[in-house]
């Protein structure tokens, strides 16, 4: 039988934020007429093609999914009431490694003897499971990082003690004050992202989803200082569709988006914090009260932290005041399930999103040109949030990172949502994100810095 030229295996991590990315690159690199397989658990693979927005992966005809199957972990319900954010219940995925090496290991030995090239294209956090590429001399691993060049640089600059870069340099600047997150993540998390550092011995290069239309110094200083086991970067975000297609019919698909089809421009504020976060019961009662008196339109996705299997049915029911939604009339709405929130943020009645600053958020966000109420939860998030307000001053905080451990209340939100709404200060922010917005969707565009990045990639894996 004849060889393929180039394979592709993907291999996320299974958490909904690194599924979701990882499956819009894929789209983007199918589009070259390349095989794509993407490896994951029978229940993780489910996940991500049920919950994906913008295309439909089981019409894309170069994509092919093996599906492993899913151990009998524990799926424990998030605790509204813990110490700190970070999802501490969803730390049995960070044992699954161990159990997908050896059936990766013997998928690659199937593909590998038919293909001139296997390029494997692996979340850090999954590292440990493809190190057998290291047994193959036509195999290849390139490391996927799932934040900004900002929020990795600054891991990474961290790690080797801070070296100093520039000191005239403003990216360096804000460098400097990322130490200030400390607490973001637990230490057995940690000792998780240590046990990856295998991936340094074998990585042939680092993708990242993000633009150098505003994080090309980032890259540069990567690619530079060679911290993250190769000098080799691609910037090829966003990889999440720039464009939404069938515009006229998105009102039928989801009632945020028909009660959106009834809004002004720029009038509604979308409320939601990710998948890894739960409020408490004091929390959802500020936010509705802030919401409330802010008097203006909004979206509120309000959901629990996913679990280890969003598929097991038991959720927390959470309570809103009493009488919340009755008063509300036309001036918002409370969605309690999935939502389509790339739709939600590319709809012109979205003036402003509020939002945890995950970076599949934040991208999203930067994409569709909208600003951010930041308020940061966990992990990279202060981080992704500093990037917004500090450096592309394409938002505001909601919260200082130091007083995490303080409720937030319902005039501090209100102030936010006004500030961000209804304020000169909001109109200027809304003004640079609609700008960058369309620099980073023209960036896709051929010729533009993403296309060109893409392409560079896709030449240097079919060299």
């Amino acid at each position: 039988m004849e060889k393929k030229e180039v394979v592709v295996l993907v291999v996320p991590f299974v958490a909904q934020g690194h599924l979701n990315q990882l499956l819009h690159l894929s789209r983007l690199l199918s589009s070259y007429n390349i095989p794509i397989h993407i490896v994951g658990t029978t229940t993780h693979n489910r996940q991500a093609k049920l919950r994906i927005h913008g295309w439909d992966p089981t019409s894309a005809i170069n994509i092919h999914f093996h599906e492993f199957e899913t151990p009998n972990f524990e799926s424990p319900l998030p605790d509204p009431n813990a110490s700190d954010k970070f999802p501490s219940h969803l730390l049995p995925l960070f044992h699954l490694p161990s159990t997908l090496r050896e059936p990766f290991a013997k998928l690659l030995a199937d593909i590998a003897p038919t293909t001139r090239r296997v390029i494997i294209i692996h979340d850090y956090l999954m590292s440990t499971v493809v190190q057998d590429v290291v047994s193959y001399e036509n195999a290849e691993a390139y490391v996927f990082h799932y934040a900004s060049a900002f929020t990795t640089f600054s891991y990474f600059w961290e790690g080797k003690g801070k070296p100093c870069l520039d000191d005239d340099d403003e990216s360096y600047k804000q460098l400097t004050k990322v130490s200030a997150f400390d607490g973001s993540i637990p230490a057995e998390f940690i000792e998780s992202m240590i046990s990856h550092e295998v991936c340094n011995t074998f990585n042939s290069g680092n993708l990242h989803d993000t633009c150098n239309v505003f994080d090309r110094k980032y890259i540069d200083f990567l690619a530079k200082e060679g911290l993250s086991g190769s000098t080799k970067q691609w910037a090829m975000g966003p990889f999440n569709p720039v464009a939404i297609s069938d515009k006229e019919n998105l009102g039928k698909r989801h009632i945020s988006l028909e009660w959106l089809n009834k809004q002004a421009k720029d009038s509604v504020i979308y409320v939601s914090f990710g998948t890894t976060t739960t409020l408490s019961d004091d929390e959802i009662r500020e936010l509705a009260n802030g919401l409330e008196n802010s008097q203006h339109k909004f979206i509120w996705v309000l959901r629990d932290a996913d679990k280890v299997d969003i598929f097991d049915g038991k959720v927390r029911r959470v309570e809103l005041p009493k009488g919340f939604e009755e008063r509300l009339g036309e001036q918002g709405l409370v969605v309690r399930e999935w939502a389509p929130q790339l739709e939600i943020l590319a709809h012109p009645a979205t003036g402003g999103f509020m939002s945890h600053c995950g970076w599949n958020s934040s991208m999203e966000s930067i994409t569709m040109g909208v600003p951010i109420a930041a308020w940061p939860m966990h992990s990279d998030q202060p981080r992704n949030a500093m990037l917004v307000t500090e450096v592309l001053k394409t938002g505001i905080s909601v919260m200082d990172w130091e007083h995490r451990g303080e409720l937030v209340t319902s005039s501090t939100i209100e102030t936010s949502i006004r500030k961000l709404m209804a304020s000169d200060e909001g109109d200027a922010m809304r003004k640079r994100a609609a700008k960058l917005g369309d620099d980073v969707r023209r960036s896709v565009e051929k010729g533009g810095v993403t296309h060109m990045e893409i392409d560079s990639f896709i030449s240097h894996i079919t060299r």
